[in-house]
């Protein structure tokens, strides 16, 4: 038998985007998973939509904590052997968590596998806000956590998002597994889809982006010290 995957999408106010991001997990031609979500405190539908898919998802609602903690949250309730996440705005391909698991069965002693992203503006988004949030590369290797499988054990040995970021933990945490040499690939496939629109939190959080500061600046330190 297929190992358990468990799927977390910490969520805050993404109630126009929610469903599409679930409908996407659900989609997938790879099966068994368990789809957790983390809402952190969102004050519109999140949770009634989430409650909508019934018994398909698990649902848990906390105080804003920032997305780290939710996605903190939503390992401590996983039961799966392997990890998966979604931000609550962006969609999987349905052939995502397949082509994973067939790079984990070809070479087991892979910890996580990786695919490319294809980032596109909201339909809804104006043209106006379009110049303004350019895409560089419309296709790029998704060094994301939204592009990731991993197994429970490699993302234990690396540890948890840093709760203090409440930006930038995807990048802190991946230096902290880079540094570990998990052993990784990239396959050349598109498997998820990064949606550009005005509320993304990088965006939105344009006054914490020195969470990205922090945690390059912390990989660099731990390289300097030899760990």
């Amino acid at each position: 038998m297929k190992p358990l995957v468990s799927v977390i999408i910490p969520v805050f106010n993404t109630e126009k985007y929610l469903s599409e991001a679930i409908e996407s997990i659900l989609a997938q031609s790879y099966s068994p998973m368990e789809l957790i979500i983390v809402d952190d405190g969102s004050t519109d539908s999140t949770a009634k939509i989430a409650k909508r898919f019934g018994s398909l998802v698990r649902y848990h609602y906390q105080e804003n904590s920032g997305a780290g903690v939710a996605r903190n949250q939503g390992i401590a309730m996983a039961k799966g052997d392997y990890f998966a996440f979604l931000d609550a705005d962006d969609l999987w391909m349905p052939e995502k968590m397949k082509r994973q698991w067939e790079a984990f069965e070809e070479n087991p002693h892979l910890d996580m596998v990786f695919g490319h992203i294809r980032q596109f503006y909201t339909p809804e988004l104006p043209q106006t806000q379009k110049e303004r949030t350019r895409i560089p590369v419309e296709i790029m290797p998704g060094h994301h956590a939204g592009a990731m499988l991993i197994k429970k054990e490699a993302f234990l040995r690396v540890g948890l998002f840093k709760k203090e970021l409440r930006v930038g933990e995807f990048i802190d945490w991946y230096a902290r597994a880079t540094e570990l040499n998990l052993k990784s690939i990239m396959l050349p496939d598109v498997l998820m889809k990064r949606r550009i629109h005005t509320s993304n939190m990088g965006i939105t959080l344009r006054d914490q982006r020195s969470g990205y500061i922090h945690a390059l600046k912390a990989a660099l330190d731990r390289r300097r010290s030899g760990g």
